[in-house]
């Protein structure tokens, strides 16, 4: 139902609805409810309306209360108690079946590739034996669990090689050293869960039937899949062809250039410009191909490099007037991390 209708079946009259939704500022959240929002009215003895409460979220209640001939709109904001957990887990079959069985959400597995995109491809370099930990907030109010807050730390051993990121006040992960683990370029543009096939100086090819040089990555994913733009850039190309079936290219500065290949459909246009991270297109099979995948190249002054390997620029560091606060929280999360997984060792 909508306001009016709720007023008139509770015996309110319009004119009180009227007063109501003019109490204040705040009394336009009520423009925002929704089928199965909850409102709680409050009467006296004479069946007189003295108050309305509508739970805006797991934090914020408007309350509208009466005052004489009138009301008055606030909002009350409960205090949300933040606990920091831990998860541990160590990779066998992939990086997926590891978070859910450390318990993470689906939002938090993808939110750790994500803190980890600019320096692992996850779709090609986890390797079982592979380990992370990471240290995330959860929320509570008067004792209750409402949700999840950031992931404050992460680690991630890779092949051998140790990732780390603590989460800054700017909302923006660092190393321990200060500096970020943002960088002009993604190592891959699709989702992590889908296998590829590699960069290679010969390759059969399958349609061709000859030995040829594979100057790209190949990842297989479902069709549709949303394909990012691996940096920020300007589009120089988005067409179609016999061989590259639907295709984007896009520049990044002087140097860089990514191509993209063998889309379903292009989601931009020459001209555009990009943001890393943005869709660029959704994965296929056109062109001269024999299965659904992207085609992804990455070029450094006109010749191709491997993607995967090649040096990117290095990542800015933190703000020199951030750096100490920075550090103290290094302290503090570093040793959640070892507190924690010395607790996990212990267990073991």
């Amino acid at each position: 139902d909508n306001l009016a209708d709720i007023f008139s079946k509770l015996g309110f009259s319009a004119q009180e609805l009227y007063r109501v939704t003019e109490s204040g500022e705040e009394a336009k959240l009520l423009r925002k409810v929704h089928p199965g929002d909850l409102l709680r009215f409050a009467t006296d003895s004479s069946d007189k309306l003295v108050q309305l409460a509508h739970d805006i979220n797991g934090t914020d209640t408007l309350i509208i209360t009466r005052q004489k001939d009138s009301f008055v709109a606030e909002v009350e904001t409960k205090d949300v108690e933040v606990r920091t957990e831990f998860a541990h887990a160590v990779i066998d079959s992939s990086f997926w079946n590891a978070g859910i069985g450390a318990g993470l959400t689906d939002n938090q597995i993808m939110r750790i590739a994500n803190i980890f995109g600019w320096d692992i491809d996850f779709a090609m370099e986890i390797r079982s034996g592979d380990t992370f930990n990471v240290v995330f907030e959860e929320q509570y109010i008067d004792g209750e669990f409402v949700g999840y807050g950031d992931i404050v730390a992460a680690e991630f051993t890779n092949q051998g090689e140790l990732f780390s990121a603590i989460l800054h006040e700017d909302g923006t992960y660092y190393t321990p050293e200060g500096r970020s683990m943002r960088k002009s370029f993604l190592r891959a543009p699709v989702n992590f869960r889908y296998v590829s096939s590699n960069f290679t100086k010969a390759r059969f090819h399958p349609v061709q039937k000859r030995w040829k040089a594979h100057r790209g990555t190949d990842y297989v994913a479902a069709v549709g899949t949303p394909v990012m733009a691996a940096g920020d850039g300007k589009v120089i190309k988005s067409g179609y062809d016999k061989y590259n079936g639907h295709h984007v290219f896009v520049q990044h500065g002087e140097k860089y250039t990514t191509k993209y290949l063998h889309f379903k459909k292009r989601a931009v246009k020459v001209g555009d410009t990009v943001k890393q991270g943005q869709t660029v297109g959704y994965l296929g099979s056109t062109g001269m191909v024999i299965g659904a995948h992207l085609h992804y190249e990455f070029l450094v002054d006109g010749v191709h490099r491997n993607p995967r390997t090649v040096e990117l620029p290095k990542a800015q560091p933190i703000a020199k007037e951030e750096r100490a606060r920075f550090m103290e929280i290094v302290d503090v999360r570093q040793q959640q991390l070892n507190n924690n997984k010395r607790i996990m060792l212990a267990m073991k």
